[in-house]
């Protein structure tokens, strides 16, 4: 799909419209060679009526979705505590399981929760975080669970969660000749999707504000492509670039002050970044190559590109103060859709080698490239806020899906939808 990205940059270079019936659906295919053993028992509740939510099953299928983790089955525990005091340790250790989360849900109101768990350590026999717990509405119980699996990941692993973040997608519905395209957004889990704009043109290029508070996407109107920015919770749209010729590749610089993106106005395809505030436009690259798909370094201080200035498409890097521009990749046939990991260390690529597309790592300090996944097309991928996933659009059975793998190669899961194709995905930052 990287050729398609290319004929289009060369020829044409939370207030939601509806809820979306197809949700996507978590396939694990791979995980690390050790996993860790943990038990995610049953929440204990005190009201008469059913919970909308499963709170530890979603504990349990975000931790094992990480790939890190195995979890021991309901089935298998021999007592479901939700107070430590109830807790026999014994149990756990017969079951090989290292570590514990136990938890109660409380109705404190018509419609309000209170959710607390612990984490406990069978080996030492102690909490390894003590009784926490969280108010939410019943509309946010998934968002209690997901919280209470970022606390549980963070401290057995030392890196925060992802679980409570969102990513961005867009879907390809309906007849072929005539298609519905929706930009959706869903939890990472890809649950509770929501459809934010729906259109018979395509939509291209989402992308998250550094706060997460707002978007910014390519939709064509009359075959035209336009960029617009969106706040999530209001749904107010704003269109911000409708140049002649292409307008493409909206990518938000760390600070949400300004957007890089792609302009043709002045006849080649150029590097531009535009400040929200006072929609001045400042043109950033200035070559008769095709330059196009920017993202910004953690630090703003740079724009990675995509560029055929050297014959092939690679990944340069602009500094933002003196435009001087130093070529990054140089295995593989051609890189491109090129993205920094958030310390900066790792660029993910997608690069081509014998006909095939392939996700790619390259370690900025020592130049390693490895090689992430083994599908023949892959696309757009985009990193998780810690750094530890890369998730990207493929194709399987002729389908367009997304697929997550993590930076060192060993976990993959996929995110099939039952409806359409599923492309262009992004990854929320963490909200502030």
């Amino acid at each position: 799909m990287i050729l398609r990205k290319w004929f289009l940059v060369f020829f044409t270079c939370f207030v939601f419209v509806s809820t979306a019936r197809a949700q996507l659906v978590i396939e694990v295919t791979s995980g690390a060679d050790q996993l860790l053993p943990i038990a995610v028992v049953p929440f204990g509740y005190n009201g008469t009526d059913a919970l909308p939510e499963d709170i530890a099953q979603i504990v349990q299928d975000d931790l094992t979705r990480s790939g890190l983790f195995q979890a021991i089955p309901r089935s298998s525990m021999l007592s479901q505590p939700s107070k430590e005091v109830d807790v026999f340790y014994r149990d756990w250790r017969l079951l090989k399981s290292d570590y514990v989360v136990i938890g109660s849900v409380k109705k404190i109101a018509a419609n309000r929760y209170r959710v607390g768990f612990e984490l406990l350590n069978v080996l030492s026999q102690k909490p390894v975080e003590k009784h926490a717990s969280i108010d939410v509405n019943a509309s946010n119980l998934r968002d209690a669970a997901h919280y209470i699996s970022d606390k549980v990941y963070q401290l057995l692993t030392g890196l925060p969660g992802a679980f409570s973040t969102r990513i961005l997608y867009v879907t390809t519905e309906g007849n072929r000749l005539a298609p519905t395209f929706k930009l959706q957004v869903a939890d990472a889990d890809g649950h509770r999707p929501q459809v934010i704009v729906e259109s018979k043109e395509p939509i291209l290029s989402p992308s998250w504000s550094g706060n997460g508070k707002y978007i910014a996407y390519v939709m064509f109107r009359n075959r035209r492509p336009n960029i617009f920015i969106q706040e999530l919770a209001t749904g107010k749209r704003q269109q911000v670039a409708r140049f002649r010729g292409l307008n493409g590749a909206p990518a938000w610089s760390p600070d949400g002050k300004k957007l890089a993106l792609v302009l043709s106005k002045d006849g080649n395809p150029e590097i531009y970044t535009l400040n929200i505030a006072t929609q001045k436009l400042e043109r950033m690259t200035n070559h008769y190559a095709i330059d196009t798909e920017p993202s910004w370094e953690p630090d703003g201080k740079g724009i990675i590109f995509t560029s055929d200035r050297g014959g092939n498409p690679q990944i340069y890097r602009l500094d933002v103060k003196t435009k001087r521009v130093e070529r990054v990749t140089f295995e593989g046939d051609s890189n491109s859709k090129g993205e920094l990991t958030p310390d900066g260390r790792y660029l993910v690529t997608v690069q081509k080698d014998d006909g095939n597309y392939h996700i790619a790592l390259q370690d900025m300090k020592t130049g390693r490239v490895k090689i992430l996944t083994r599908t023949y097309l892959d696309e757009s991928p985009t990193i998780a806020p810690n750094g530890s996933m890369v998730m990207y659009a493929t194709s399987e059975n002729g389908k367009g899906i997304l697929a997550v793998v993590s930076v060192d190669g060993l976990v993959k899961y996929k995110l099939p939808s039952a409806d359409g194709d599923v492309r262009e995905p992004a990854w929320s930052p963490y909200f502030k």
